[in-house]
């Protein structure tokens, strides 16, 4: 027996196994998404593998932990309290009923019930992109009490997505104008562009605005919309087929920026 111990550990979308000694240091982990064993220290190499034997699958490289790239640094240092990467779906509007769930028993439904929906069933289709390649933040503060859904970031460029509940319902869609089902029309996409806009300012990059219409029945576009696009939940996975555009490390470094809450204060 060597004394180490492999501790399982899953954080911001990693599947890690740590080596630690008896004492709770590591002194090594297994990277199962790179497969790759980074070493802290080449003096136990063959106490690792031989701890590590039964956990280890396909070709694995081993050696030093890599040297951290600018926007890796620039992550480790970013205090919690200022992290927007942990926000999940509707995050503002979680916070909102846990603050005033409103009465028990309503006349007509909640109207934050439906937006909630929306957002999460959103956010959940656009978390789904992190495996091409990827990065997702959701629910982003602005000032004057407004706020980003969803922004994305990936190979194919930045998205900023605004969610739409339109459950069973017929949607027309008259730029600027959104009508959902019997209800009036709103300048939705006037809107999307604005959070658009604001997103660009702060990442001094361009960001397209998208309306996702969550559940309707039907989609009418009376005309071809301008730098926008207007999609159902169920088709938020086109937003992947595009690429070309940025680099891995252009979208870790844009992401690494875009979590950060100061990024948003002055937009």
């Amino acid at each position: 027996m060597n004394g180490l111990r492999v501790i399982p550990s899953r954080r911001h979308g990693q599947d890690r196994l740590y080596v630690c000694l008896r004492d709770g240091r590591n002194i090594a982990w297994y990277d199962r998404e790179t497969g790759r064993v980074n070493l802290l220290s080449e003096d136990r190499r063959e106490a690792v593998l031989d701890v590590l034997g039964p956990f280890l699958t396909g070709t694995v490289t081993v050696g030093p932990p890599p040297v951290p790239t600018p926007a890796e640094l620039a992550r480790l240092t970013l205090p919690p309290d200022d992290d927007l990467a942990p926000n999940r779906p509707g995050e503002a509007l979680l916070i909102a009923f846990d603050r005033d769930p409103g009465p028990s028993r309503r006349l007509r439904p909640d109207p934050r019930r439906r937006a909630l929906t929306a957002e999460q069933t959103v956010g959940e289709a656009l978390d789904r992109l992190e495996g091409a390649g990827w990065r997702t933040l959701h629910s982003i503060p602005l000032p004057g009490g407004d706020r980003i859904h969803h922004l994305v970031i990936g190979p194919g460029g930045l998205f900023c997505v605004r969610a739409l509940y339109a459950r069973k319902q017929r949607v027309l869609v008259a730029d600027p104008m959104v009508t959902v089902g019997r209800r009036g029309p709103s300048p939705l996409l006037r809107q999307s562009r604005a959070d658009a806009a604001r997103a660009s300012y702060a990442l001094t990059a361009e960001v397209h605005p998208v309306l996702a219409l969550v559940g309707p029945s039907d989609v009418d576009v009376m005309a071809p919309l301008r730098e926008a696009r207007v999609l159902r939940d169920t088709d938020l996975a086109e937003l992947a087929h595009s690429g070309g555009l940025l680099k891995p490390a252009d979208v870790e470094a844009l992401h690494t920026m875009a979590r950060d809450r100061h990024t948003w204060l002055r937009v």
